[in-house]
């Protein structure tokens, strides 16, 4: 083939990928203009009224979901508050209880002395506890108090465990260390001792006979 043959050639091809260009070009911007038009066009009014159902659905969804969060922060917020009244003091009655302690401590210790000193200080220690015991009830603070009590697990603390016939097994037999509570909330659980069924001469020896 000839120099001029082949260039003619070239040109012929050339030709043809600009012209498939522009009309892909064309294409695409008779489809632009045609989505513009449609966007320009007035809408019927069964189609207006159906976006504006739409539109209605869309801001209705959005304001309940609004409203909704707005009532979850509102409790969160109520809740927040009410545990800040009911257990703001909860640190302070933990600093408090060893004073507590300390004064039903000098109440016995007083109460065994025999001299009328010893039960002139018994009497007043015993008067400051009351009132002491009296401005906490008022703050929703509970003694918990188990002597005779089933034990419970959630309430007390188990510091020994005491045979006792005269007594339902797993009873608390003794107080250690008096409990608190704050608005039903656990503050201190009570140290008790607690009884067990007393072992039968049959089991003793059994016990005794098993090897170590």
């Amino acid at each position: 083939m000839s120099l001029p043959e082949e260039e003619a050639k070239e040109n012929d091809t050339t030709s043809g990928d600009e012209s498939h260009e522009v009309t892909d070009v064309q294409e695409e911007t008779s489809a632009e203009e045609a989505e513009e038009k449609a966007s320009t066009e007035p809408l019927t009014p069964e189609a207006a009224l159906e976006k504006a159902q739409e539109e209605v659905l869309k801001f209705k969804d959005l304001a309940l979901r609004a409203e909704a969060e707005l009532q979850n922060m509102q409790r969160r917020t109520t809740r927040d508050v009410e545990n800040a009244h009911k257990f703001g003091l909860e640190r302070f009655l933990q600093n408090l209880l060893p004073v507590v302690d300390s004064l039903e401590k000098a109440i016995e210790a007083s109460e065994q002395a025999s001299d009328e000193a010893s039960g002139a200080i018994a009497e007043g220690v015993s008067l400051c506890h009351k009132l002491l015991i009296d401005v906490l009830g008022k703050e929703s603070v509970e003694v918990i108090d188990p002597v005779g009590e089933p034990f419970d697990p959630n309430e007390h603390q188990a510091m020994s465990i005491v045979e006792n016939p005269e007594m339902e097994p797993n009873s608390v037999f003794a107080v250690v260390q008096k409990g608190y509570k704050l608005n039903g909330r656990l503050v201190r659980a009570a140290m008790v001792m607690v009884t067990k069924a007393p072992q039968t001469a049959e089991n003793a020896r059994k016990t005794d006979n098993s090897p170590p």
